[in-house]
């Protein structure tokens, strides 16, 4: 880290932090959610109505799980995927 970065990160408040990586986080998820998106070009891929339910219902899982680590729950569940 360059001698700037390091001031920046000691004046930082934990709000500061917070907002900044979780804009960062979250567009990376969007990004990565619009990828997947991307499969459902049926000319290039085979895929049935379960394979969709499946993508959905993992993403889903892995929300309500993100939302009780950030809550009250505090839950640590991880959320595994396989179609």
């Amino acid at each position: 880290m360059a001698r700037g970065d390091d001031r920046k990160a000691s004046s930082e408040t934990k709000r500061d932090r917070f907002v900044r990586l979780a804009e960062s986080r979250t567009s990376n998820a969007i990004r990565a959610i619009r990828t997947i998106g991307k499969l459902g070009n049926k000319a290039q891929y085979e895929f049935d109505e379960s394979d969709i339910r499946k993508i959905a219902g993992a993403l889903m899982k892995e929300i309500d799980a993100m939302k009780a680590r950030m809550g009250d729950r505090g839950s640590r569940d991880k959320v595994e995927f396989k179609l």
